[in-house]
């Protein structure tokens, strides 16, 4: 009778033992509860946390939460943060306000709304009132509009603003009113020495100000915003030059273009800190009196100054002077960074730079590679007025080195011409980027000890390579998992995948504290 009902052994055993079946039926039952359990215990969180889980990732990756279940449909509706990036010419519009429609939260704590195409300004405005009418905190602007009306202008809930636009033109009509603002950005805006003023007037609470490539700005005077203690300038064709007048900022970064105009420091008195480098475009354009009377000036302005960090470039003008045989004056830095090759180009400029400091205690050298471009620039320099590197003996030591040719026998007779150069040296700290191999990096670990025998010098020794190809990789992987630009993925990949990765993001992303995480640790299980 048995083998009339079961059509195989598995049949027929189970028919034969009820019992069996039902047992193992039960195991099965109960693991999979278990997995299930374990595998949703992120949707038990408040809704407030998911929010700001949800917040660490790109708008579109949260909104595509909402299929996981009917507890996930609206969580991605009330989350602080939106982020909303134009991929295309087709539809950009209605999905952007399909996405707002559906946006409950009241309160928005960062919008960031980033347009490579002008198609929709006549919506921009509207969408840059949705955010402000919400007292948005941070809020960041890639844009492709001509101007922007007044009433963005007025606001007290903004603290970040960052605006960065080809065209658009910041040149407000009414009073400025950013009575909250601390950390203004702006990135290749039209902007003008009066409408700046204006906006400076109008930012009483100003902390941090950073200006990338607004190269129509000629006058900077800050001196009347006291609480301004941060300056970040980059300029690629700020050819008119810049008078600099911050006698309250404690900061100053500076990377400046060669040109046949000063620039010129007026007054950076309060400075504790400043890091200066050379745009590598304008490397072309070299000549002595730029080295003269702008790069040596720049130096004296911050030569009081504690903490200093020197670029790659700048360090190339550095060691040009020297050749030229220009007075370098005595800095007062107690720390300094060098951001640099290992090349002829740079060690005449570094020795220098280190002699003239007789208070320096920390040391900080950062290796990167060179553009053999750009080097070509210096070649022509040097041949055009007659300037040979080689004529320093620590230059000779070398031998023929160029950035692409850098052994580890290098960096170590690197190292040992910085503990020869300077005197008061305590901490000396070198990060390897491009020079890092496992075999090369053991090698300098061996002769660390014995580069530091003679000197009372504590020597740390990095690689960063590894850590940058790991953080790389990570991003990429969150990036393609999200399905940000691969739609298939996203439609393919687990609940579980999608719920774990916004776990990582979160705690990758938003630093999130031990005593915040460890109640998820059940979910990885």
């Amino acid at each position: 009778m048995a083998g009339k009902v079961g059509n195989g052994d598995g049949a027929t055993a189970s028919v034969r033992n009820p019992s069996h079946y039902f047992s193992n039926h039960r195991r099965k039952i109960k693991r999979a509860r278990v997995s299930s359990e374990d595998l949703d215990s992120i949707s038990s969180l408040p809704d407030e946390i998911l929010q700001v889980i949800l917040s660490f990732i790109p708008t579109k990756a949260a909104i595509r939460t909402s299929v996981l279940s009917r507890r996930w449909r609206h969580i991605w509706c009330d989350i602080p943060s939106l982020s909303i990036f134009q991929e295309g010419c087709t539809n950009a519009r209605e999905s952007i306000e399909k996405i707002l429609s559906r946006y409950t939260a009241r309160k928005m704590m960062s919008f960031e709304l980033r347009l490579i195409w002008n198609y929709y300004y006549p919506y921009v405005y509207s969408w840059i009132e949705f955010a402000m009418y919400r007292n948005v905190e941070n809020l960041s602007l890639t844009l492709c509009i001509e101007d922007i009306p007044d009433f963005f202008y007025i606001n007290s809930s903004v603290k970040q603003l960052y605006v960065k636009s080809g065209y658009t033109k910041l040149d407000p009509k009414c009073s400025v009113s950013w009575t909250s603002l601390k950390i203004l950005s702006l990135h290749t805006c039209n902007i003008y020495d009066e409408p700046f003023a204006k906006i400076l007037s109008g930012s009483p609470n100003l902390e941090t100000l950073r200006l990338y490539f607004c190269d129509e700005l000629c006058v900077l005077d800050l001196s009347k915003s006291p609480r301004l203690k941060t300056l970040e300038i980059e300029s690629e064709h700020w050819l008119l030059g810049a008078k600099i007048v911050a006698p309250h900022i404690h900061s100053l970064r500076l990377r400046f273009t060669i040109s046949d105009f000063p620039y010129t420091l007026v007054n950076v008195s309060s400075l504790t800190e400043a890091e200066l480098d050379i745009d590598p475009g304008s490397l072309r354009k070299l000549n002595s009196s730029f080295l003269q009377t702008i790069v040596l000036k720049i130096i004296e302005k911050v030569q009081n100054v504690e903490k200093l960090t020197f670029g790659e470039n700048f360090l190339k003008a550095v060691s040009l002077a020297e050749l030229h045989g220009f007075p370098f004056p005595k800095l007062k830095a107690k720390v300094l960074t060098l951001e640099t090759t290992i090349s002829p180009y740079v060690i005449s400029g570094i020795v220098r730079v280190l002699q003239n400091s007789p208070e320096l205690k920390k040391l900080t050298i950062r290796t990167m590679y060179s553009d053999a471009l750009r080097e070509k620039n210096l070649d022509n320099y040097l041949d055009a007025y007659v300037l040979n590197p080689y004529q320093f003996p620590e230059v000779r030591v070398f031998g023929n080195i160029y950035c692409r040719n850098v052994e580890s026998k290098h960096v170590a007779l690197f190292m040992e011409l910085v503990l020869k150069t300077t005197k008061t040296l305590e901490k000396m700290v070198v990060r390897l980027g491009p020079y890092s191999n496992t075999r090369g990096f053991k090698e300098l670990l061996q002769m660390v000890p014995m580069l530091s025998h003679d000197n009372n010098v504590s020597i740390v020794l990095s690689a960063t390579k590894s850590r940058i190809r790991e953080t790389k990789c990570k991003n990429f992987v969150i990036f393609n998992l999200f399905g940000q630009r691969n739609h298939g993925l996203w439609q393919h990949t687990s609940t579980e995948c999608i719920k774990r990765s916004i776990i990582d993001t979160w705690i990758n992303n938003a630093g999130v504290s031990q005593s915040m995480w460890l109640p998820l640790l059940n979910f990885y299980a």
